[in-house]
């Protein structure tokens, strides 16, 4: 099971669409929604990106950023639909994939109880602690 976390906290994952892999993409239809790896270019979906209603982007540990870059690629493309960050997100890294362009995240239960709901909504105030605002303030 999955716990999917916004900015006011813990809810159930309710996507029932399913996901195909960007390496499984119909090379004429596109999905409504995809799977990203964290080694993954998304620029080959730049046509597409209207038509995907989610994508979800795979990050294998905490200490791979590289799902941050994708996530601002897309945004930066136009992509707006919505962006889940899955797997080995931390509570620390709330803000972060917020500030990047993800709109939820998506952990296993285990790390859910490890990191419990409190934690991620101290970081739920994401725009307040921008030091990039503090800076033009």
């Amino acid at each position: 099971m999955s716990t999917i976390i916004t900015d006011t906290g813990f809810a159930p994952d309710t996507w029932d669409r399913g996901f195909t892999a960007l390496a499984d993409m119909p090379a004429n239809d596109t999905p409504c929604c995809i799977d990203i790896p964290a080694d993954a270019n998304p620029l080959g979906l730049a046509n597409r990106l209207g038509k995907i209603k989610m994508i979800r982007v795979d990050f294998p540990s905490s200490a791979d950023g590289r799902g941050f870059t994708i996530a601002r690629n897309l945004r930066l493309m136009g992509f707006n639909g919505r962006l889940r960050a899955r797997g080995h997100v931390i509570a620390d890294q709330y803000a972060m994939a917020r500030r990047s362009g993800f709109d939820e995240i998506e952990v296993d239960d285990d790390l859910a109880a490890r990191q419990p709901e409190k934690q991620w909504l101290a970081r739920a105030d994401w725009k307040a602690h921008n030091y990039q605002a503090r800076l033009r303030g």
